[in-house]
């Protein structure tokens, strides 16, 4: 987004990528620029961590061209994690006003949790955000009288949530932390959610979501926005070139970004069908009581990577699973 927020991430995913198309297989390399900006500490659990003040160290520009090949959960955190270090301030500026700093946005359409309620009451709830970013969702959690706590694999994203709540006088619980391996006791939280997090990021969507399971306490809600599968027939690009279908829905192969000098693997993102996700929740124990599939407002006219009216629309571009354990 892979991360909105990390309320929201990428291809599929919300940073505007610039690889323009996940469909070509002969797609000409591209520069992708990287700006930094001073921000506060980093928090692990909640906790003021000394000596990461400074900036995560970002790589020059480097030229990257797409591929689809497999890859597997060790490679995708890593190549994740230092991408998202590098990409947050760019991210965080770009879209920090649209996203609020206690704003809960489930999509780049703009719907907002204040709107769609999948959460339900979170007051006195104990909940737990993936791929949160710098919080904004969590910050909204807590503002609601919930009990957050952000988890996010990029130490970067969770310095922008340190400032923010500095700025704010709010202090949200984080853990730097991959969530293909959640590091919380069994039956911890009332709620779990990923609004465009860490979902997309994940190689192995059964082992993720028997995870979130396993944390979760009997009755609890598991929310979860993606990119809209379908949305990976076509090129990622929100003009009309992008409502052209050219790849297999079906084709689950992940969309890479490679090093063209060094052949370092620097981003990974998985896609999986509309049923993919059903099954992995249903294997789970969850019970799905919704599947919202949020219309483009007509009003609304922000283009967010391959986001835009152009395609909004025609055709959906994100999915929300809401999901209840047991």
């Amino acid at each position: 987004m892979a991360r909105l927020s990390a309320c929201l991430l990428t291809r599929g995913t919300t940073r505007a990528r610039k690889v323009h198309s996940h469909a070509s297989s002969a797609a000409s390399s591209v520069r992708r620029e990287r700006v930094s900006r001073p921000t506060g500490p980093a928090r692990e659990g909640g906790c003021h961590t000394e000596g990461v003040a400074d900036p995560v160290s970002a790589p020059p520009p480097y030229v990257v061209r797409p591929e689809r090949r497999p890859v597997g959960e060790t490679d995708s955190v890593r190549a994740n994690r230092a991408d998202w270090d590098a990409y947050a301030d760019e991210y965080q500026a770009t879209h920090g006003e649209f996203l609020g700093d206690a704003g809960f946005l489930w999509g780049p359409e703009g719907v907002r949790e204040d709107e769609v309620r999948v959460l339900g009451d979170v007051s006195g709830r104990t909940v737990l955000e993936l791929g949160c970013g710098a919080c904004q969702c969590s910050r909204w959690v807590l503002g609601h009288g919930g009990r957050p706590v952000g988890l996010d694999v990029s130490m970067r994203q969770l310095q922008h949530s340190a400032r923010i709540d500095d700025e704010h006088g709010t202090r949200v619980p984080v853990v730097c932390a991959g969530a293909a391996q959640i590091p919380f006791a069994d039956d911890t939280f009332d709620v779990v959610f990923s609004a465009f997090g860490a979902l997309q990021f994940i190689a192995d969507a059964d082992s993720l979501v028997h995870g979130i399971a396993r944390v979760l306490r009997p009755g609890g809600r598991f929310a979860f926005s993606v990119t809209h599968p379908t949305r990976w027939m076509f090129p990622d690009d929100p003009g009309e070139d992008g409502l052209v279908a050219s790849q297999s829905y079906w084709d689950r192969t992940p969309y890479v970004e490679v090093d063209d000098e060094t052949g370092a693997t620097r981003y990974v993102e998985h896609h999986r069908t509309l049923g993919d996700w059903v099954r992995a929740l249903s294997a789970a124990g969850f019970r799905i009581v919704d599947l919202l599939e949020p219309e483009w407002p007509a009003e609304h006219d922000r283009t967010w990577g391959g986001w835009s009216r152009t395609r909004g629309l025609l055709t959906p571009g994100t999915a929300i699973y809401v999901s209840d354990l047991g």
